[in-house]
């Protein structure tokens, strides 16, 4: 289930060691009568290196307790020449697939217990003796092609796919051992094309694909476009699980490699796209594909009615943790439906299927589908194609389809008993509608962030509302307001951005989805400053309710402040009305120094917002022949606080002290950039000198001189040679502080810190 990430956690028997070499051959009496072969012994057999004699077999598996799997090998590998009858081996391998499926089970329904914890004997031995090679025999271009002919159905294959699959589940090495055959998973792709062998295939592809070391290039597989359109949208939506591990980029699970100074190693090195970024690429080459993706995503599913609907979907939640169960129970139900239609209603309405599949499994099943096209769509929405995407996604309605969505299913109006919290990053087992939910967000959040298109989450009466307030305000139309397409905005009495705002203010107060609520919100106001943007937020009580969560609500979750630091500082940004709220809601010493307490917690957190206040002043200051900006600034305790140079150089001494070039991430390089500013707007007003000789007095009374300017210098030489060449990063530092060309101060203030 992929929520934040996608890691699916598979045993791995650490105390089974690799013996021998490839393609050796086993003296097979002696391993037999020794504990050896069921305790030490990992290499796979070969049924066509040795003979293996039935009566030392039948008394070793007694005593081993094998189950029969070796002598069930042994009959399947000389039933598997092609010549052979088919109906035989598959006699064979039905046996052995039931043996392997009460294993995977118990693994998928055991709660995730650990590797340590749990045995799988079965399957053990099924690879021990190559199973797994017997296995691949049936899944060849000559056997498959007698399949066409007629001379055996598709479950021989379907019970091949399943039982490599339930040996994937249980054993890492099966699956490993499968990745790295290159011809065998494009092969795989191939068998996508048979509707009753799919759901297997699938499925197969999605483990192999999760731990094969370099990313499939999608180009490779044989008429792409071709199989990907021909699919029903059930398969799509399958098929979107497999495409997700093929368009993202590999998370190396190193802090070191994700420092801007890795990165921009990694990029000199790495000048061509990446397979992901190639890919995506081929994905959007595909004629209708983002169209049928937005039709997957947008599609309605039946409600389900009932006071124990809720508690209904955590029992199933509580084993369903596997997309082949969750499948293969809803094969079972679509096939239950088509003998309704030739048997009587009333035998089927007592029959246990009908017992054990309630409704509101449709909806799960929907659900859990959903999370994986919109995964999808947001990746390629933060891809290099994105303004193709985005034109694509606008034309086909995705926003007005999720806004109809929206209540009846998305964000549903009941509670859970148990909220589930979790980090941003972190690798979470959460349920389909948690997941469904905060991809929902990310999508949101990817879709609005410094693009035009971000006023489609609005309905045709609060587009007029942002017209109305720029008219009062005296100032023009934003021309992304203005060139917007009516007739692909949402539908009803709201527009998505309004609905999200009012499940945010009911959300607990160290709720996850608060975090990507925050984001997605932050993400329609980033970029150039609109004042009409951040008046219609500001009227709907969002100030209040961000100061409510810092201040008041007892909220101590890290990530949810961080994204409502940063909101609030793009809310409030050259605002004059906003600091204004601001003042009213914190009207008292107590509330302030809460306030600035948690400012002062984490600046990595809350410089965004910091930068926000030192920007406004600056544009405040300027303009003292309005009264009504005069009034604010000599009442509001934030902007009479941040207007004290001692204070400014208090936010500026930490900021440079907690990074360092070594350190500099995608999260933390905001301090730098926020230190910048600061000192950018110093030397406009020929204060810079001052700033520097507070950093040397400043090192001095600490006993450590040159340590704060010379790692200053340091992360003005790595600023510089990070933002000189990209366009976008720059563009968008403009946009954000409204210091025009910042990129070019760089050597002036690097000449005054030597």
């Amino acid at each position: 289930m992929r929520c934040c990430s996608r890691v699916r956690s598979i045993p791995a028997y650490s105390d089974i060691e690799s013996q021998g070499s490839a393609g050796a051959c086993y003296d097979f009496s002696e391993k037999l009568n020794s504990e050896y072969a069921t305790t030490q012994m990992r290499k796979p057999m070969q049924f066509q290196d040795f003979a293996l004699p039935v009566g030392l077999l039948q008394e070793r598996d007694k005593r081993a307790k094998w189950n029969g799997i070796p002598i069930l090998l042994q009959k399947l590998y000389e039933s598997s020449h092609p010549n052979s009858d088919l109906s035989y081996a598959h006699t064979f391998l039905k046996v052995l697939s039931s043996h392997l499926s009460m294993e995977a089970m118990s693994f998928v329904t055991e709660d995730r217990k650990t590797a340590q914890e749990s045995t799988f004997p079965n399957t053990y031995t099924f690879d021990l003796f190559g199973g797994v090679d017997v296995s691949l025999t049936f899944l060849t271009p000559v056997v498959l092609l007698l399949t066409m002919r007629n001379q055996m159905n598709d479950d021989l294959v379907k019970d091949c796919l399943s039982v490599l699959y339930n040996c994937c589940i249980c054993t890492e090495g099966v699956t490993k051992s499968l990745a790295a055959r290159d011809d065998f998973v494009l092969f795989l792709f191939t068998l996508m094309t048979n509707k009753k062998t799919f759901l297997q295939t699938a499925t197969l592809i999605e483990d192999i694909l999760g731990v094969k070391k370099e990313m499939i290039q999608l180009e490779g597989i044989p008429n792409l476009s071709s199989l990907v359109q021909s699919f029903d949208q059930q398969q799509l939506a399958n098929f979107c699980r497999i495409l997700s591990v093929t368009i993202s980029e590999p998370d190396v699970g190193n802090d070191d490699k994700h420092t801007l100074l890795a990165k921009n190693a990694q990029q000199k090195r790495n000048a061509s796209p990446s397979r992901a970024e190639v890919n995506q690429v081929t994905l959007l080459n595909i004629p209708g594909f983002i169209e049928r993706l937005c039709k997957l995503a947008t599609r309605k599913v039946s409600e389900a009615t009932g006071a124990n609907f809720l508690q209904e979907l955590e029992d199933w939640y509580t084993w369903l943790d596997n997309a082949l169960v969750l499948d293969a129970l809803m094969q079972m139900a679509t096939e239950e439906a088509e003998q309704s239609k030739s048997s009587d209603e009333s035998s089927l309405a007592t029959s246990p299927l009908r017992h054990r599949l309630p409704q509101s499994m449709k909806i799960v099943h929907e659900i859990m589908y959903k999370v994986e096209v919109l995964y999808v769509l947001c990746v390629l929405l933060m891809g290099r194609q994105r303004n193709q995407v985005h034109k694509m996604l606008a034309e086909f309605r995705l926003i007005p389809g999720l806004n109809n969505l929206f209540d009846k299913l998305i964000w549903r109006k009941y509670t859970a008993s148990n909220h589930v919290v979790h980090g941003q990053n972190e690798n979470c087992d959460c349920s389909p509608e948690i997941s469904f939910k905060i991809q929902f967000l990310r999508l949101l959040q990817s879709f609005s962030d410094h693009h035009e298109n971000k006023y489609l989450l609005l309905n045709s009466q609060e587009l007029n509302e942002l017209s109305a307030i720029s008219m009062k305000a005296n100032i023009p139309e934003v021309e992304a307001l203005v060139n917007t397409d009516r007739s692909l905005v949402c539908d009803g009495k709201k527009g998505l951005l309004t609905r999200l705002l009012t499940v945010m203010k009911r959300e607990p107060p160290d709720s996850s989805f608060r975090f990507w609520q925050a984001r997605a919100v932050e993400s329609f106001l980033r970029g150039a400053t609109s004042y009409a943007d951040q008046m219609f937020l500001l009227k709907r009580g969002l100030l209040e309710h961000i100061l409510f969560c810092i201040i008041d609500s007892g909220c101590t979750s890290r990530d949810v402040l961080q994204s409502y630091f940063d909101l609030l500082g793009e809310l409030m940004k050259f605002n004059i009305d906003a600091f204004k709220r601001f003042n009213k809601y914190v009207n008292t010493p107590e509330k302030f120094q809460t306030f600035l307490t948690q400012i002062n917690s984490s600046l990595v957190d809350s410089n965004m917002l910091v930068r926000c206040i030192v920007l406004s002043l600056d544009r405040f200051e300027s303009q003292t022949e309005d009264v009504k900006v005069v009034e604010v600034l000599s009442e509001c305790c934030l902007l009479s606080y941040m207007a004290r140079v001692e204070n400014r150089l208090s936010f500026l001494f930490r900021l440079i002290n907690i990074i360092n070039v070594q350190t500099l991430t995608q999260e933390n390089v905001s301090c730098l950039n926020t230190s910048l500013v600061i000192l950018m707007l110093a030397r406009r007003k020929a204060k810079l000198p001052f700033y520097l000789n507070a950093l040397r007095e400043k090192e001095y009374a600490e006993k450590y001189p040159g340590c704060l300017l010379n790692n200053f210098h340091n992360l003005l030489r790595f600023w510089q040679r990070h933002y000189l060449n990209k366009d976008k990063d720059s563009t968008c530092l403009e946009n954000g502080t409204s210091i025009a060309q910042p990129t070019p101060v760089c050597p002036p203030l690097i000449t005054y810190v030597i």
